[in-house]
């Protein structure tokens, strides 16, 4: 039977989580080069029409749509079909206590936010018609067979199989868009004068509003994955908040430190490292574990953005890997650490069951290589339609005049 109030509270959390997708596109818009951040912001938009149209036609049945092997759904439900009069208003069994078309609308959003996220490591370089291909691909091949390995029924990652947790898209959403962009990025290379070019961050309130549009928007995103309004949806918004917190003050920490003075930027990265690192767990572990998981993710994300990604000079471009791909790895091993049954889910290590760590790592390796493998499989179709980068004349007057046609400040006639 349908709760009302339960419906309503995941109704509310899938416009949260909508929110972070043009969210995102004004935190990797303001991080970039002024030449290119309308196409950064596109980058976000587009995805979020592609996404609709793509999860509505295919993308739902193949990730919720009944079980094959383990690995994806089927075409049961092709175009949102194959239901009985009414059946899209009553809830499914997995699902609790909201309607089939809650949950798909609510499942729908991670699919627009999760590509959108690996597109920061190609920004400034990526020619507009190979990413719209790629993301369209990659939305196939790797994010609807890995969120039915993780969350849908006899899903191989989750309770099919391997019974690894994964709350709110720690390995669906994080890990695999960022390994993705770091593939993709070692693809196509490194930007024109990477050693030589400052690649200064342009508009620093951007970043401060996309990150406030982000941590409003998780909420949502880890709230509603509780799929009611009830105890573990509070737990998951206080953990949420708490990692996020102690992320942001982490961050301000080692800046001080290490350049004598606290950074915006620094605090706004360290916010969202915290998000990040709580998303595997944020049902599941203690919130004393949520404010040590916030305080330990920023200086592993600030190891990987500011000194390995430098000793290897990875360009990866908004940092989408040293992100979202090593705080996703790291939050889902601290899940595997601090898991507590009592709130939900299963215990971990800390609880006296090791044997959840063991399958947080295996859930995480499988991600990684389904994620890269994919990713190189979608970059090798997307080369049949045209190249993946830009030309150098296109790179160096920018993206938004050479994909797009558009200045986002036309009045600037300086040089960048």
């Amino acid at each position: 039977m349908v709760n009302t109030g339960d419906t309503a509270f995941v109704i509310l959390a899938a416009a949260l989580v909508f929110v972070m997708t043009p969210g995102l596109g004004f935190f990797y818009g303001g991080l970039g080069r002024r030449k290119n951040v309308v196409s950064n912001l596109m980058a976000s938009v587009f995805i979020t029409g592609l996404g609709m149209v793509l999860w509505v036609l295919i993308g739902y049945t193949l990730a919720f749509g009944g079980n094959t092997g383990g690995v994806i759904g089927s075409f049961a439900h092709v175009g949102m079909s194959g239901f009985a009069p009414g059946e899209l208003l009553d809830p499914a069994a997995e699902n609790g206590s909201i309607p089939i078309l809650v949950f798909a609308a609510f499942q729908m959003m991670f699919a627009l936010i999760t590509p959108a996220i690996l597109t920061g490591s190609v920004a400034g370089r990526m020619n507009f018609k190979a990413l719209f291909i790629f993301i369209a691909l990659w939305s196939l091949v790797v994010y609807y067979p890995l969120a039915h390995m993780v969350w849908g029924e006899g899903g191989l990652l989750g309770a099919g199989w391997l019974q690894s947790l994964d709350f709110a898209g720690g390995n669906v959403v994080h890990i695999s868009s960022g390994v993705s962009g770091l593939v993709l990025c070692l693809l196509l290379g490194r930007r024109l004068s990477y050693d030589r070019v400052s690649y200064r961050i342009h508009n620093i309130p951007f970043v401060v509003l996309g990150m406030a549009l982000l941590w409003f928007g998780w909420f949502g995103f880890n709230a509603g994955s509780a799929l009611a309004a009830n105890g573990q949806a509070a737990h998951a918004l206080m953990t949420t908040a708490v990692s996020a917190a102690a992320g942001l003050l982490a961050w301000m920490l080692i800046d001080a430190i290490r350049q004598g003075k606290p950074t915006l930027i620094g605090a706004c990265t360290g916010v969202v490292a915290g998000l990040v690192g709580i998303t595997p767990g944020a049902g599941f572990m203690p919130i004393w574990a949520a404010l040590l998981t916030g305080f330990l993710v920023s200086p592993v994300c600030y190891g990987s953005i500011v000194i390995v990604k430098k000793m290897l000079k990875i360009d990866d471009a908004l940092d989408a890997f040293g992100c979202h791909g090593v705080g996703g790895i790291f939050g889902g091993l601290m899940t595997g650490l601090f898991a507590d049954a009592a709130i939900g889910g299963a215990n971990g290590l800390f609880f006296a069951n090791p044997a959840q760590l063991g399958r947080q790592a295996l859930a995480i390796l499988i991600t990684v290589l389904l994620a890269a493998g994919g990713t190189l499989i979608c970059a090798a179709v997307t080369r049949l339609f045209g190249p993946l980068r830009v030309g150098k004349r296109d790179e160096l007057i920018g993206l938004d005049m050479s994909q797009h046609g558009e200045s986002a400040y036309p009045s600037f006639n300086g040089l960048d």
